[in-house]
């Protein structure tokens, strides 16, 4: 599709809202930096891709976005504005000055620190717990689902989001999906902990614990071992016991929120 298609600088976007820029495009949508004639400051708004605008799957998973992100409010969750529904459904973001979790890890020489990465799970957790409480999975926890906002973690893009169940098979993103993601297996709270192991194995290392995904593992007849943080980098050997926890190919085995969040407070002590 051309680029012709993207919204030019000063068009309106939605009633009040007028395009500064173009962020970046996904599969169904645009994401568009705008400025809001109402609140007089500038905000994110997320836009059905111009050839996406009559699919009913696309639509649906953005209304979804805005009607949960409207009804939760937590420090370390993107806030939403407001939900424009007609013609189209358009949902209105705050604007975060910080940068996503993966672009800090491709930018910097050196690694993160431990005690920034612990509270940086224990920010995913806050958010996690916060979404669990109401009825709802995440289920796309990776780096570039996280934005560093002045040292506080905010989770973005709940675009998948949804009640724990049997889920679809391959629902995510698939060099980070869990077993049960991957398989279309029953997807429940132990799902989103996958997603933050593999947040914190990332973060530390600057590598995913599997480059490809689980996929073609799992195809294959099974993983023999789940990756080793320490072959990587030396790090206490509790945290790295902690993060490989996390990535458990049984559901079961993995450690709850809380006690993932409970052993990294240690760590930022």
């Amino acid at each position: 599709m051309s680029e012709d298609a993207l919204l030019a600088p000063g068009r309106t976007i939605a009633p009040g809202y007028e395009v500064v820029a173009h962020l970046r495009r996904g599969r169904d949508l645009d994401v568009y930096d705008a400025w809001s004639y109402e609140r007089d400051c500038g905000c994110v708004v997320k836009a059905l891709r111009p050839e996406r605008r009559g699919h009913r799957g696309a639509r649906r998973r953005l209304r979804d976005e805005g009607r949960l992100l409207a009804q939760i409010a937590h420090p370390h969750i993107v806030k939403a504005y407001e939900l424009i529904e007609r013609p189209d459904p358009v949902v209105v973001l705050e604007t975060l000055d910080g940068e996503t979790l993966e672009r800090m890890i491709e930018r910097r020489e050196r690694r993160l620190g431990l005690v920034d990465i612990a509270y940086l799970g224990i920010h995913l957790c806050s958010a996690m717990h916060f979404l669990h409480g109401r009825g709802y999975l995440h289920l796309d926890l990776k780096p570039s689902n996280v934005i560093s906002d002045y040292g506080q973690a905010k989770v973005i893009d709940l675009s998948i989001a949804r009640a724990p169940g049997c889920g679809r098979r391959g629902i995510g993103t698939a060099q980070y999906m869990a077993p049960e993601q991957v398989r279309g297996a029953r997807l429940g709270e132990a799902t989103d902990v996958w997603g933050i192991g593999v947040v914190l194995f990332e973060a530390a290392t600057g590598r995913r614990p599997w480059p490809h995904g689980l996929k073609a593992d799992l195809n294959g007849g099974g993983v023999d071992a789940r990756p080793s943080l320490r072959s990587l980098r030396r790090v206490p050997a509790g945290f790295a016991r902690l993060v490989e926890g996390c990535l458990e190919l049984d559901p079961g085995s993995r450690p709850t929120v809380r006690e993932v969040s409970d052993r990294l407070e240690a760590f930022a002590a």
